[in-house]
């Protein structure tokens, strides 16, 4: 199962450093300090909040699935370890292109307009334009109207442009068939109904957990085509507005962000906000996490930035306790940043 790979490549990233809920919180997109800071230190990104509405009772079935067929071993302090199954398993793994850390679940609007711009589309064509919308989310219809209105649905014109851009897009993605079919299959039109995921499964012999994640996949990496190239999609880049987060630091650490930016140092920002001096280093940790011309340099110098990554090479962890022990000389701030950044500090 695609799932339960996932969940074997997030616990290999996590290098036994994290205890076995802790992709629980990652998947769902908590945003907790611990879970955001995990993000940075062991580069799960793409992971983060791809899905947001997984139960826990969901996610310990699945887990207890791995137990059972020998991929992980729970230890009495709720930490893990994965075997040599789950090491060789790791080979053989397909790598989705999800890229939940800027979507978040954000990908289900963008296809809620599309699904529900087609079937009006379809219904105009065909002379009928009193129709049941499938999308029942108010907002999404609102959007929906105004979107028509203002790019003239009246001349008819649309629908083959909206086609060429469909067809032109997915053809520019990196994603394998299944991917592009399981985006069409889900679209409705005039007397066509989408497939339910029970009848996509059905066809394909795939279970439906397994096709919503390559669905999700092939969203983001869809989207991500669009949002590249927007002047070739000048209809799919409207449905995709306000979809992709061009902010992913959270409103408290956007406010720290912006004083820090500014120019004003962590012990002014901790007064000016009135929260803990350590509260705004995370902040500073995430800040660094999202802003690729952040310069970790300003608080750690180059020599010890070499340090640390050796030190996570020659001792195959992330763990701030043992790295801490190694260069002891720097606090587990600079520790953090040095590892929210990662190989893409610039030395």
């Amino acid at each position: 199962m695609i799932f339960q790979q996932i969940l074997i490549q997030i616990f290999h990233k996590f290098n036994q450093e994290r205890s076995i809920s802790a992709p629980y919180h990652l998947l769902r997109g908590k945003r907790s300090g611990q879970t955001v800071q995990d993000v940075g230190i062991y580069h799960l990104h793409n992971y983060f909040g791809i899905l947001p509405k997984l139960s826990r009772t969901k996610y310990d079935k699945e887990v207890s699935a791995l137990i059972e067929d020998n991929f992980i071993i729970v230890k009495e302090d709720g930490f893990y370890a994965l075997t040599n199954k789950a090491a060789e398993q790791l080979n053989e793994m397909q790598n989705l292109p999800f890229d939940g850390w800027h979507y978040r679940g954000n990908e289900h609007v963008f296809f809620a307009r599309l699904s529900l711009v087609i079937q009006s589309l379809s219904h105009q064509s065909a002379g009928k334009m009193s129709f049941i919308p499938l999308q029942k989310d108010e907002q999404v219809q609102h959007w929906t109207r105004k979107f028509l209105i203002t790019n003239q649905y009246q001349d008819g014109q649309m629908q083959q442009r909206l086609l060429e851009e469909i067809s032109y897009s997915l053809d520019q993605t990196a994603q394998d068939e299944l991917g592009k079919e399981l985006l069409i299959l889900r679209l409705s039109g005039f007397e066509t109904a989408g497939l339910t995921w029970q009848q996509i499964s059905y066809q394909v012999n795939i279970n439906e957990k397994d096709l919503q994640l390559i669905y999700i996949a092939s969203l983001h990496n869809w989207l991500n085509e669009i949002v590249v190239h927007r002047e070739q999609y000048p209809l799919l880049i409207q449905m995709a507005d306000n979809v992709r987060i061009q902010n992913p630091l959270s409103g408290s650490a956007f406010q720290s962000a912006e004083l820090f930016n500014s120019g004003h140092s962590i012990e002014q920002i901790s007064k000016i906000r009135k929260l803990k001096k350590s509260t705004i280093e995370d902040h500073i940790v995430e800040l660094a996490m999202n802003e690729p011309q952040f310069k970790v340099e300003q608080f750690v110098s180059d020599e010890d930035i070499e340090k640390v990554l050796a030190a996570v090479e020659d001792y195959n962890t992330r763990k701030l306790k043992v790295l801490h022990e190694v260069v002891p000389h720097l606090t587990y701030f600079q520790l953090r940043l040095v590892l929210a950044r990662g190989e893409h500090v610039e030395a």
